[in-house]
């Protein structure tokens, strides 16, 4: 395991902790050694994740869309930054660069951002893990939602198994390195 992505907010949340936890991750990541691979933003909690990592002389790599660039968000200080046409560019690239996949509370787009890569780890198109950083329990309902479409037979549980889901950051780390890919037919 060598770069991480990371799915999180260009805005800053309502409560502290989420900027804090943000700040944290990024210093772990510097701190592993692993590379921080996340949407090349400079606000929000995606910037803090990347100042933290990039101030604990960690490598940030930023994939950001042209538009996003255009209207002055894109992170001026990065690693690298790639800047593509599409937002489906971006996720294909950075699904590309990324030997695992966190989500950091955010919007919608934080949603779809760790949803795809969470189905494509379902359908076996890859093996990487697939995590939630559940601060301040900001994930509950999406937990207890999916819990749901499994009582409902739209998922089966072993896919849930799949999800790691952690509170803190060290425990994140820990779950990552210990993480054991598994697959199983959908249709069988």
């Amino acid at each position: 395991m060598k770069n991480i992505a990371v799915f999180c907010g260009s805005s800053t949340g309502s409560d502290p902790v989420y900027m804090e936890m943000a700040g944290r991750l990024g210093r772990k990541l510097a701190e592993e050694n692993l590379t921080l691979v996340y949407g090349g933003a400079q606000v929000g909690c995606m910037g803090a994740v990347a100042d933290a990592c990039l101030q604990a002389n960690g490598r940030v790599i930023g994939v950001i869309p042209e538009k996003l660039r255009d209207v002055e968000i894109a992170h001026r200080h990065l690693t690298e930054l790639h800047v593509v046409k599409t937002m489906h560019e971006r996720k294909a690239l950075m699904s590309e660069l990324a030997d695992a996949f966190v989500a950091l509370p955010g919007g919608p787009g934080t949603l779809e951002e760790w949803f795809e890569v969470f189905t494509w780890s379902q359908l076996g198109y890859h093996a990487k893990p697939c995590c939630l950083l559940n601060v301040n329990h900001y994930y509950d309902p999406l937990i207890a939602m999916l819990d749901h479409i499994i009582q409902q037979g739209f998922m089966k549980s072993s896919y849930r198994d799949m999800i790691i889901v952690e509170s803190n950051v060290d425990d994140l780390m820990q779950s990552l390195y210990r993480y054991q890919p598994m697959h199983e037919v959908k249709w069988r």
